[in-house]
């Protein structure tokens, strides 16, 4: 399972010009399954994520965490996070988790980061979405489990 976090002052998702979600301060989250991804690897990126310190404090450090600061989440699925580029100049995706296992983890996921306190909204699985934000900081991390 992999994730890229962006602290957000806002996100979107819109599909075919209708927006789908969207949220105020807190992480937008591209995340990707992979064939060996289970709901333990789920709860275990949901935990990290709800604990990561990586907002202000009052003293100007990275201190806090999204549930700190009672921000949001924004999770949508990114199976081009599994992308195998080492041959030729077209991305090979064979070690992307395949739709049928992949939209239900993702789901799980979600759930499982709003169990640990932090609301989250979705993008729509498989959709082409757009996605629009405003980086804080700007501040991206990447977490593999």
């Amino acid at each position: 399972m992999r994730a890229i976090l962006q602290r957000v002052n806002y996100a979107s998702v819109s599909v075919g010009g209708e927006l789908v979600s969207q949220i105020g301060p807190g992480l937008l989250i591209l995340i990707g399954i992979g064939p060996d991804d289970t709901e333990e690897k789920a709860m275990s990126m949901a935990k990290k994520i709800a604990a990561m310190r990586i907002f202000h404090d009052e003293n100007g450090k990275m201190n806090l965490s999204v549930v700190d600061i009672d921000g949001e989440a924004l999770a949508v699925s990114q199976f081009t996070l599994y992308a195998d580029t080492r041959k030729g100049n077209r991305p090979s995706f064979i070690y992307s988790a395949p739709p049928e296992m992949a939209a239900p983890l993702v789901d799980r996921f979600a759930e499982l980061l709003v169990a640990q306190g932090v609301p989250t909204k979705k993008g729509v699985f498989g959709a082409d979405m757009q996605v629009a934000l405003e980086n804080d900081g700007p501040v991206t991390i990447c977490l593999e489990m």
